[in-house]
């Protein structure tokens, strides 16, 4: 993978250029970055760029024997580690290492539950253990095949528990010419002692117009779909792709219908409603419910008087002004983003569609048409 196939992310891409030219590449670093931002084609393409036999002052040849199996994934002298949902056939990250090189040629912009799907891993949990562990310290004592550097690339380092701890040596005294490159979402879950021993890459967010400019370059939809979808990823890659992928793309007028269906005590339409989402399928309603969140987050800001700082697009923007102004203060949104979010975290455990969105729905008449603010709701959604 090249630096230019890799969407934004300049000055990172400057950044890193640059540790490779003055000759000063940290043995461990760490790529610290929320999801969809690209930090895992970031480090790979930095692995490639560093093993290039015929590198430019701005990116890898793309041509040259190095880059033509690093390209595919198979070259000897690069090594993934990653989260892997072990069973009798499957003790390594190496044994799914087939799905995984399948994973990255597909899109090598993914996350953990879009793994899962590859592996058919329904809800079996995920992490790198101690016999992936035992497996990286012996793969890296060995010389370099056919590169000058040997790479280690470990996807998710906070799915290592106490068993991390056997690699610290290795990290910290590691074999000549090698380099651990560990990309993550969450500080707080990574061990302390291996945060210890890396430097830290922070990667920013994609900016919306990144991603609006990628979505319409890339997919078949008008400008306003894009900036839609921009605004509801919040810089996450990852979640434009999927919201392009979806069906399912009118959330920001039937949020907005909801939130009045609520305001007007309908119950009716409240029902059909619910009987309607109950069929969206579970990732339609997770977008819903996170288009929600993002939704009303903006309409606080209206409501607080920054309006500057709203990305709402034009059409949803005077929605969300007209229910700022006539329905919702800031006390009610806040309480509806909690009733949401717990929403969004049943409906990823499987909750039952119906129920919830029923048990919803009547929280919403309460804090909007009789302006009761729930505390601590018993939810019945399992």
């Amino acid at each position: 993978m090249q630096f230019k196939e890799i969407v934004g992310q300049e000055e990172i891409k400057r950044q890193l250029i640059q540790t490779v030219v003055e000759n000063r590449v940290s043995h461990a670093q760490l790529f610290l970055s929320a999801e969809g931002t690209g930090a895992l084609p970031l480090a790979i393409a930095y692995a490639q760029y560093i093993n290039c036999l015929d590198k430019s002052a701005t990116d890898s040849c793309g041509v040259c024997s190095s880059c033509r199996k690093y390209e595919r994934y198979i070259h000897p002298d690069l090594h993934f580690s990653y989260p892997f949902f072990a069973s009798k056939d499957v003790k390594i990250a190496v044994d799914v290492l087939e799905e995984w090189r399948t994973m990255l040629l597909a899109d090598p912009y993914f996350d953990l539950d879009i793994w899962r799907q590859q592996l058919s891993a329904d809800n079996k949990q995920a992490n790198i253990n101690i016999a992936e562990c035992h497996d990286i310290i012996k793969k890296l004592s060995y010389k370099a095949f056919e590169a000058e550097t040997k790479v280690l690339i470990m996807w998710l380092p906070e799915y290592l528990e106490k068993e991390g701890n056997s690699l610290l040596k290795i990290i910290e005294e590691p074999p000549a010419n090698t380099l651990f490159l560990l990309v993550a979402n969450n500080q707080e879950h990574i061990l302390s002692t291996l945060l210890s021993r890396t430097q830290i890459v922070k990667i920013p967010k994609l900016s919306s117009q990144t991603i609006e400019n990628y979505l319409i370059g890339n997919n078949n939809i008008s400008g306003e779909q894009a900036s839609t979808y921009s605004f509801l990823a919040d810089g996450n890659l990852i979640e434009a792709k999927l919201q392009v992928a979806q069906s399912h793309n009118d959330n920001a007028e039937v949020f907005a219908e909801w939130l009045r269906m609520g305001y007007g005590n309908k119950v009716l339409d409240l029902v059909n409603f619910v009987d309607q989402a109950a069929t969206w399928g579970r990732e339609n309603q997770k977008n819903f419910l996170k288009y929600g969140i993002s939704f009303l987050r903006e309409c606080s800001l209206l409501m607080s008087g920054a309006d500057s700082l709203v990305k709402l697009p034009a059409r949803t923007l005077d929605t969300a002004q007209k229910l700022s102004k006539h329905v919702l203060d800031l006390n009610m949104a806040s309480a509806i983003i909690t009733e949401l979010e717990q929403a969004h975290y049943h409906i990823e455990r499987n909750a039952n569609p119906k129920i919830l969105f029923l048990d919803v729905s009547l929280q919403l008449v309460k804090i909007i048409k009789f302006k009761t603010l729930p505390k601590g709701t018993q939810h019945i959604y399992n």
